[in-house]
């Protein structure tokens, strides 16, 4: 993710244009289709990840007088773009590099190299976590050596936290408010991937029933949103 400086004197550089991102109205098209569907269950490693408890769901039509005990506007301004560079969750020991991932040539986001089961990707055609919007972080749930970075993300729970750092040095911490699974063949592209207006993070990696001739048949999708900037 870093890149060596240049030695001797130089003179002053243009700036650096902004890196453009497609429009969302694009990008949503694009995930409804069903083209954010990760393939990341390898079929090798037969024990089942942690599934979410129903409880975990998101809280959908809440009256106001029943609001999360943190409010997306009590965690201030949202951050300004700056690519992530690990990915921290306490509660299921996961502490793993981030590599940006874009969509494979089949047009489904990309996962991750495989060989590496400690490695989560970005997808670089959404937000950064921490700006106004829905960042997104993928992971492979096992590889044909064992459970892999996102192996225990269904065991998240309401409250816990998720400890996004950034290039910039500074690190978002997402407080989850849901965690479901989706069957693929009917997966909310909108629900999942729509911008709220305010900084919020999912987390995906394969689940639900599993079969070797099939593999994963859904994804987990964990829901979170800004609660502190460090």
């Amino acid at each position: 993710m870093s890149a060596s400086g240049l030695s001797g004197i130089v003179e002053e550089e243009e700036p650096q244009p902004r890196r453009k991102r497609a429009p969302w109205g694009v990008i949503a098209l694009v995930l409804l289709a069903g083209l954010a569907l990760i393939r990341n269950g390898s079929g090798e490693f037969d024990a089942g990840p942690p599934q979410p408890a129903k409880a975990a769901a998101p809280d959908v039509g809440r009256p106001p007088s029943a609001a999360p005990a943190t409010d997306p506007a009590a965690a201030g301004p949202s951050l300004p773009e700056s690519v992530p560079d690990r990915v921290r969750i306490p509660l299921i020991q996961v502490d793993a590099p981030i590599t940006p991932v874009g969509v494979d040539s089949d047009g489904w986001v990309a996962a991750p190299p495989p060989d590496d089961p400690n490695l989560a990707g970005w997808f670089n055609g959404a937000v950064t976590p921490g700006e106004k919007g829905t960042a997104v972080v993928v992971g492979h749930v096992d590889n044909k050596m064992g459970p892999a970075v996102f192996y225990g993300l269904g065991a998240l729970k309401k409250g816990n936290h998720v400890e996004i750092h950034r290039e910039d040095g500074k690190t978002a911490v997402f407080e989850v408010y849901g965690v479901e699974v989706f069957e693929k063949s009917d997966f909310p592209g909108d629900r999942v991937y729509g911008s709220k207006g305010t900084p919020e993070l999912r987390l995906i990696t394969c689940g639900g029933d599993y079969t070797k001739q099939t593999g994963y048949q859904g994804n987990v999708v964990v829901f979170a949103r800004l609660a502190e900037v460090r």
